[in-house]
């Protein structure tokens, strides 16, 4: 099975569509599974198998997940990508994880994120991406504003967590501001 890749100065990233997701989980041990997808815990590949086994995507929606592995230690350690995807509409969602400690606050989501909003509105033909961030994420909201999203509005309750409903900010960038 052949991946996207992609490259950056300290990272490569590593891509997966549905068809490679369904790929992997038709072909492969768990075991494979977890050592190709960077799974650190068994409650991570629980989480990868159920979405699988419920549809990665749907007929209007589907996704580009890049894989961000450390080229310096050969590590996975986090995921960027684009979900979301209305093929139809032209618009995605951003996504973005860092799963290890020891390689936050060293520019690396910076790093992956420029790439991966290039990917969407030069590979992808997308004309408007969207983030939904935390209102409390102060990392996630510096990275839409060195990216240049334009925050449209407050998501009131907009998802659970730790036993209360939270606030998220939706944010979007548009083919058109992207070019200038």
């Amino acid at each position: 099975m052949d991946f996207e890749i992609i490259e950056t100065e300290r990272l490569i990233l590593k891509g997966l569509s549905p068809d490679s997701m369904k790929y992997l989980f038709e072909n492969c041990s768990k075991d494979e599974i977890k050592r190709i997808l960077g799974h650190r815990s068994e409650e991570d590949y629980q989480k990868e198998e159920y979405k699988h086994k419920n549809g990665y995507s749907s007929y209007n929606r589907s996704f580009e997940l890049f894989l961000m592995i450390d080229k310096a230690s050969d590590t996975i350690i986090g995921r960027c990508g684009i979900h979301n995807w209305n093929v139809e509409h032209n618009r995605a969602e951003i996504g973005y994880a860092m799963a290890d400690e020891d390689y936050k606050r060293k520019g690396l989501m910076t790093e992956a994120l420029g790439v991966i909003i290039e990917y969407g509105f030069t590979k992808m033909n997308l004309n408007r991406m969207e983030a939904i961030v935390g209102i409390g994420n102060i990392p996630s909201l510096r990275l839409m504003e060195k990216y240049n999203f334009t925050r449209e509005g407050v998501l009131r309750q907009h998802y659970y967590a730790s036993g209360k409903y939270e606030d998220s900010i939706l944010f979007s960038r548009l083919y058109a501001e992207y070019i200038k």
